[in-house]
């Protein structure tokens, strides 16, 4: 049965993650739920579901997750050597980093959370 799923989380790119949070905790009004920090291709469960998302030699990128008011997750990517686009509104092409719903079957979808954002996210680190 097809019902409406919650919105979980977006996933932005961003040219400086620390500018980023500064920038939507201060004119937004976001929670910072996880500040700034590296994540590197590694071994660790999240090194590893990483490569399993960029394929290998990702290497690192930066990393921040935030809270709207209304608890939709917006989770902030910063990678190495990133580009400006030329034209940051070419609203005829396509497409997004990612974005994520919230449903309890997680096997029968895909970029699933079982539960919210915040919650997911709570320790504040990988």
């Amino acid at each position: 049965m097809t019902y409406p799923r919650t919105f979980s989380h977006i996933g932005l790119s961003v040219p400086s993650v620390t500018e980023a949070v500064k920038f939507y905790e201060d004119v937004m009004g976001w929670y910072t739920i996880m500040k700034p920090s590296d994540v590197v291709e590694d071994d660790s469960p999240i090194g590893v579901m990483c490569t399993e998302v960029f394929g290998p030699g990702w290497g690192k990128f930066r990393i921040a997750h935030m809270s709207t008011g209304d608890k939709i997750g917006i989770e902030l990517f910063e990678f190495p050597n990133n580009e400006k686009p030329e034209n940051n509104f070419e609203f005829w092409k396509t497409g997004i980093f990612h974005y994520c719903v919230q449903d309890p079957d997680i096997e029968g979808l895909v970029e699933i959370y079982s539960h919210s954002y915040e919650l997911t996210y709570s320790e504040g680190a990988y």
